[in-house]
């Protein structure tokens, strides 16, 4: 199964049921996996613990062997009832903390641990003084931490933290807030918004208060801003032009991603959702990626259950994803010592920038391993 919120008024990935779709569809026309045809389930998950749970509840119903690729900020609502069932949690995009603890979850990424402190990095090399402005929510909470251990490695002090509704349709205080923050002296102010899709809402407040055009150097992560995002604002012209980006990935255009273009190009045309260039639709390919070499290590027509795919995974030798990431592994050996993300075996963080309204790879930057930062960062209340 795989779930994401769907026609909300909040954050929407359609993207990554749309891509397990695709994927299912290019699994079958080569014959399966092992000896066994693919069914993907679908199901919204709103945006609301109930509809988080709803979807584990599905998923367990329909005896699903995993859970792959799957997007919800209600960790706590979908893993227990996965966990009490024995169902893996494979490639979620990484929102929950629960994603990081349970030891059902196997994450791909490192989540938004890894994309803040890699922002707190790329700013600490190019700022004096940063702003952050994060949703007014329990997951946005962690945020300033983690952006802060990437500032505190460039010897930064704290960014000024921001907080705004998550579903604002005005971010005018919060624009004027950061901007004021952002230009105090003659020093380079730095502003980060990592709000979703809220985030244009809010840099088009940030950039309408900006009347004296002080252009401070502005910054988010991948899956706030995508490519989509630049070309539907603007492209050359949009407000993001410029813009620094973390992204788990290397950029949409590495040839590594060819497989997965021509995936979806065959079996997701006339699906819109499905967009090579998105965060979430990446995350979904290289969560089916560890499913598929994970099926292939078992006897060919084996019965599977998803105590044995949690079994395999445990074990099991790592997982190579075509060089999107480092080959993965879940065993106890190849946890890492990052304070509540126990389960995180994959810091990479990529550093991009928009340039002639494109999301290029930022130059003279090489993807960098957050995991030493991201343990010495304090830990959420």
């Amino acid at each position: 199964m795989t779930f994401a919120p769907q026609g909300t008024k909040a954050t929407n990935m359609p993207g990554m049921p749309g891509m397990a779709k695709a994927y299912e569809a290019w699994v079958n026309s080569k014959g399966g996996i092992n000896g066994h045809k693919l069914r993907v389930l679908t199901c919204n998950e709103k945006n609301t613990a109930n509809g988080a749970a709803d979807c584990a509840r599905k998923a367990i119903s329909e005896k699903a062997v995993a859970v792959v690729g799957s997007y919800s900020q209600h960790g706590r609502a979908f893993m227990a009832p996965l966990e009490a069932e024995g169902i893996p949690f494979i490639g979620g995009y990484g929102v929950s903390s629960e994603e990081f603890q349970s030891p059902f979850s196997y994450p791909v990424n490192g989540g938004q641990p890894v994309l803040l402190a890699g922002a707190g990095h790329q700013l600490g090399r190019a700022c004096s003084q940063v702003a952050v402005v994060r949703p007014d929510t329990l997951a946005g909470d962690s945020m300033p931490l983690l952006l802060n251990a990437g500032l505190k490695a460039n010897k930064m002090p704290d960014a000024n933290d921001i907080r705004a509704a998550e579903d604002s349709a005005d971010y005018t205080p919060q624009a004027r807030e950061a901007l004021a923050d952002s230009s105090g002296g003659k020093d380079k102010g730095c502003v980060t918004a990592v709000l979703g899709e809220r985030t244009e809402t809010f840099f088009d407040a940030f950039r309408r208060v900006d009347d004296k055009h002080k252009n401070p150097q502005i910054s988010s992560v991948l899956g706030s801003v995508s490519q989509a995002v630049v070309d539907r604002t603007g492209g050359k012209e949009s407000p993001f032009e410029g813009a620094y980006l973390t992204s788990w990935y290397p950029v949409s255009t590495d040839p590594l991603w060819e497989q997965m273009r021509n995936v979806i190009s065959e079996h997701a045309f006339g699906n819109d959702a499905v967009d090579a260039d998105d965060s979430g639709t990446q995350t979904t390919w290289i969560a089916y990626t560890v499913l598929n070499e994970t099926m292939k290590r078992f006897k060919s027509g084996e019965d599977l259950t998803a105590r044995k795919v949690a079994r395999a995974l445990n074990q099991s030798e790592p997982v190579k994803t075509g060089g999107l990431t480092p080959d993965l592994s879940w065993r106890y050996k190849d946890m890492r010592a990052v304070a509540g993300f126990p389960r995180m075996v994959n810091g990479r963080v990529n550093f991009q920038v928009v340039q002639a309204g494109r999301l290029v790879a930022q130059q003279g930057e090489q993807s960098m391993d957050m995991t030493q930062t991201l343990e010495q960062a304090p830990r959420a209340a």
